[in-house]
């Protein structure tokens, strides 16, 4: 079937969620199509941001702590440079943000009502006026923004699956996107020369997560397929406190909650993160996460204990306990870790262009340096946002140098199958969360790269969007075989401590996760055996 070239534009912004909304706000009055599979304003995980959004805009706070808390947080292997640039910038984008209409939560004077979350120094964490629904509160904003802006047209029911790139040029810049329409499965391609991925995420691809079951990591599949280098994909932060209640994915207990005093117990109502951290329950997410996942190890179920603080503001813990028949004010509430957030993604430079010409990446599909090994709480929607507005401005620039002609032959578009693999989806997101979860080690990552290059080679020819999936979760084992070390999101029981040498990002092109892959399967040493 020839893919149909439906529109086209300066600018293509792939995903709809806080990147991809501002950087088309930013762009306005220029003319760019937002491509979504969900209607304006549908589910995605920048809605479902409970915590709020860091910035350095109270008396007491300075951009130099909340710099230092960044790289503390990062683990040793973010970009000093990113993490300045995006630090210094985030009190003007709460400004922009304020005008936009967001309504931030204030004291009686009127000042921005702060919240101290894990691993800041200080009060730092701007919160919605409705509770714990910030990343709700910024999204009816932004929402209502776009549908205000003529300039943006808004493309509902179509699924991005590959980019294309002018054909016969070995680094050929973009072309635009080809897509799948949802109604009737035809391809429909949008030709663009400028083309921003912001597609989120990669929770789906685990079997525990607080994401959309939709953030798969298609962003970094058509990136690496495209030929863009990818960089940190090992880095996984698992958010610690997600209500175990049997959800998919899980309902999140924001981190605000501990940051306002409440508390982990154990079976048996021990305290027991002070055995793990000097600062407790408020120790950086990994920490945390292992503390609870070795509780769990050893037969324990884990518990938040709310019961002594006020949780009126926070209605969604309210709401999904309920849900179980659970009330935070008199029951223990049962939680457990789960993927939350990637650090990694495709590798962008500060204006969020990739290495392909014509492409740029904002949110959490985008690895800009600034998160490292572990992201510091509420540091993501402040990036998406700062990101989403440079990359924006960087494109406009883009695009009044001039570009040359598109060029695309229809007839030589991959085909887009699309059977149905939800079987070989469930089965390929318990491999992740079981051998490329919280704690990690060679035989495991080995035999996952195994056993998903298995699915992801029956998926090729079948299905695009499990081929995807395969694709993503096979190179973030890859890289977490890579890493022999532990820092950050990413821990391995095998190698337990940092390494100086690997006090670094880690960058990956496709052709490279490949070679590695092989390498993989047929080695039958272990790593520690071939260094010997």
């Amino acid at each position: 079937m020839t893919a149909e070239i439906k529109d086209k534009a300066e600018v293509v912004i792939i995903g709809s969620g806080a990147a991809g909304l501002f950087a088309a706000l930013t762009l306005a009055p220029r003319r760019v199509l937002v491509l979504s599979e969900k209607p304006l304003g549908g589910i995605c995980a920048s809605a479902w941001s409970q915590g709020g959004i860091a910035a350095a805009v109270g008396k007491e706070d300075t951009t130099d702590s909340h710099i230092a808390d960044t790289l503390k947080a990062a683990a040793g292997t973010a970009d000093t440079e990113v993490v300045r640039t995006l630090v210094e910038a985030a009190p003007r984008y709460i400004q922009m943000l304020d005008k936009l209409g967001v309504k931030f939560e204030r004291d009686e004077e009127g000042a921005y009502k702060l919240s101290r979350e894990a691993c800041h120094a200080r009060r730092r964490v701007l919160k919605a006026a409705a509770g714990d629904g910030f990343g709700a509160e910024m999204m009816r904003a932004m929402v209502e923004a776009v549908r205000h802006t003529p300039s943006i047209v808004f493309v509902e029911g179509v699924s991005a699956e590959r980019l294309i790139r002018r054909e016969g040029a070995t680094m050929g810049p973009i072309q635009g996107v080809l897509c799948r329409r949802l109604a009737d499965g035809k391809p429909v391609v949008y030709a663009a020369p400028a083309v921003l991925l912001a597609t989120g995420g990669i929770g789906g691809l685990f079997a525990a997560t607080s994401n959309p079951l939709h953030a798969i990591g298609r962003g970094v599949a058509m990136a690496a397929r495209a030929g863009a280098v990818v960089s940190d994909l090992e880095f996984v932060q698992f958010h610690p406190t997600v209500l175990d209640i049997g959800e998919d994915p899980a309902p999140l207990a924001t981190e605000a909650l501990r940051g306002e005093g409440a508390y982990l117990v154990n079976s048996r109502g021990e305290r027991f993160m002070l055995d793990y951290h000097e600062m407790a329950e408020l120790a950086p997410r990994d920490v945390v996460s292992r503390g609870i996942f070795a509780q769990m190890q050893k037969g324990q179920k884990v518990y938040l204990d709310c019961r002594h603080i006020d949780t009126s503001h926070f209605p969604a813990l309210i709401s999904a306990s309920a849900r179980a028949g659970l009330n935070p004010k008199r029951d223990l509430i049962p939680v457990m870790p789960a993927v939350h957030y990637h650090m990694g993604g495709v590798a962008t430079d500060l204006n969020g262009r990739a290495s392909i010409h014509g492409l740029w990446v904002a949110g959490e599909a985008a690895a800009t340096g600034l998160h490292g090994a572990n992201r510091l709480a509420s540091n993501s929607l402040m990036e998406a946002v700062v990101m989403g507005g440079r990359a924006a401005e960087d494109m406009i620039r883009f695009i009044e140098k001039g570009t040359e002609p598109l060029r695309i032959n229809t007839g030589a578009l991959p085909k887009l199958p699309a059977s149905n693999m939800d079987a070989e989806r469930d089965e390929l997101r318990h491999i992740m969360s079981d051998l490329v979860g919280v704690i990690r080690f060679e035989k495991g990552l080995k035999d996952a790269i195994r056993e998903i290059s298995v699915i992801g080679a029956n998926a090729e020819a079948r299905d695009t969007k499990t081929a995807d999936m395969a694709l993503v979760a096979r190179m973030i084992a890859v890289s977490a075989l890579r890493r022999t070390e532990s820092r950050g999101g990413h821990c391995r029981s095998d190698f337990p401590a940092p390494v100086r040498s690997w006090q670094k990002r880690s960058f990956v092109t496709l052709k490279e996760v490949e070679a590695l892959t092989v390498d993989a399967l047929l080695s039958r040493k272990t790593l520690r055996e071939t260094a010997a």
